[in-house]
């Protein structure tokens, strides 16, 4: 006895603002050939064979495709099929937004071209969403933690003139002359891997000096929408406020992002990237303060 054949979507996968891949498994031929197998996609539910279609081939097996000259910021549904003598059979539906202009993926978090240097991902590390807050780091941390002081810095013993890492005089610990945290001290490399870093101040003050910095409020959320004088596409930075100690502060006012510079002439500091309502600029403060990280990547 032949049945249609047994099929599964696989989950899309956003590449850029008008791509995506898709695929699917024809997991079984129900006892016949199975002579025609791809995937089925449309702007609404339940698209069929009479809806756009990409055909992989035939026979069992798992296959993957690319979906080309799509929408940007738009929903597709999904579905694999695959078809024998008996009829068509198709996998569950699976949806998936594109990305907005501009955007683009790498390793699985999203990026966006403001022309600069450097791309910048859409979220702070442990966000989901741009107006997300997220984790908050010490310097040279790659996890987040309860309390925030020299006495639980991971890079000293204790006090700020007991430094092992990262430090340019005696007078402060053990000289190591490292001016730039290492890929294995990097939050945004440790946490998303891929290409991605913290920025460095001077790829911080790039984006301070070649985009409109506008203090708005974004899904409820205090922040800057930073855009690009070079192209017109923005992120949205919020004011995340910091951690000192077990105190979350100054969130909803303030926002505070670590960069991946050493400030060289006292090592008890680092640079960051501060803002509030009305002023952005560079920022050196102690390296044990819990901050936000926004990644970039090439």
């Amino acid at each position: 006895v032949i049945t249609v054949p047994v099929v599964a979507t696989s989950a899309p996968k956003q590449v850029n603002s008008n791509m995506l891949i898709v695929g699917g498994d024809v997991i079984s031929d129900g006892g016949g050939s199975v002579t025609e197998r791809g995937v089925v996609y449309n702007t609404t539910p339940n698209p069929t064979i009479t809806a756009d279609k990409i055909t992989t081939g035939s026979g069992i097996g798992t296959f993957t495709c690319e979906l080309i000259n799509l929408q940007a910021n738009t929903t597709y549904y999904i579905r694999a099929y695959a078809i024998n003598s008996q009829g068509v059979a198709y996998g569950e539906e699976m949806s998936c937004t594109t990305l907005k202009v501009g955007e683009g993926m790498e390793n699985n978090h999203v990026y966006v071209d403001l022309g600069l240097s450097v791309k910048w991902a859409t979220c702070n590390i442990g966000a989901s969403t741009p107006e997300g807050y997220g984790y908050y780091f010490a310097w040279g941390e790659t996890q987040p933690k309860s309390t925030y002081n020299w006495s639980t810095y991971k890079w000293c013993y204790g006090s700020y003139d007991t430094q092992t890492k990262y430090c340019t005089s005696s007078s402060f610990g053990t000289v190591h002359n490292k001016t730039v945290l290492e890929p294995a001290d990097d939050a945004a490399t440790v946490n998303w891997g891929g290409s991605w870093r913290m920025p460095t101040k001077a790829e911080q003050d790039e984006l301070r000096n070649n985009c409109t910095w506008t203090w708005t409020t974004q899904n409820g959320v205090n922040g800057y929408k930073v855009t690009s004088k070079i192209n017109g596409n923005s992120i949205f930075l919020p004011a995340a406020g910091y951690r000192y100690v077990s105190s979350l502060n100054d969130a909803g006012s303030l926002g505070y992002y670590w960069s991946i510079s050493l400030y060289t002439d006292n090592p008890n500091f680092a640079y960051s990237l501060f803002f509030g309502s009305s002023d952005v600029v560079w920022y050196i403060i102690d390296r044990y303060y819990g901050f936000s990280v926004r990644p970039v990547c090439q």
